[in-house]
């Protein structure tokens, strides 16, 4: 949702600022994402949401259930989140999070879909291969889509490769039309 995004930027820039001068933006990233998830779970939605809960109420609550590990830097950023009634947005706030992580580290994230399960020594070569094209680190994240027939869809950012034999027929038949 785009309104959700828009409110959770300004805490995720705190979040990143905090974190980045810490020198911790992996630990941060490490506890955003345990954060929310704790945030998407349909229990904690309602405990959210509940008008009875108060706000010291509703902190305690998601610091005990996030457990041991909470630095108090990620416990006053929660708190901060709970008086603004802001939880709800946490897995945006993560999401925005990683991707100022990832730009400020030079990295970038990399789904690819296979028609078929790769083996680690083609995904090393692949991943690579694509390191060296796109001149940065990769996060990649393999998927498996049958309806590809054979070969790999690859999407780094706003770029797609598309090398399936599905987008060859695609191709293929578009061209015939003309």
């Amino acid at each position: 949702m785009a309104e959700n995004v828009t409110i959770a930027r300004p805490y995720a820039d705190a979040a990143f600022e905090l974190a980045r001068g810490a020198g911790a933006l992996g630990p941060w990233s490490e506890a955003l994402d345990r954060l929310a998830a704790i945030a998407a779970d349909g229990t904690m939605r309602a405990c959210i949401s509940d008008p009875k809960l108060s706000a010291q109420q509703l902190f305690q609550l998601f610091v005990d259930v996030a457990g041991q590990g909470l630095t108090p830097e990620l416990q006053n950023f929660v708190r901060v989140l709970v008086d603004n009634e802001r939880l709800q947005v946490l897995p945006e706030i993560r999401d925005l999070f990683v991707d100022l992580k990832n730009e400020h580290e030079g990295v970038k994230e990399a789904e690819i879909a296979s028609a078929f399960p790769l083996d680690d020594a083609t995904l090393a070569t692949l991943k690579a291969d694509l390191e060296s094209r796109f001149k940065s680190k990769l996060n990649i994240s393999v998927s498996l889509d049958p309806e590809l027939i054979g070969g790999v869809r690859i999407a780094i950012g706003d770029e797609v490769i598309d090398a399936s034999v599905r987008g060859k027929l695609a191709n293929m038949a578009a061209a015939l039309k003309n």
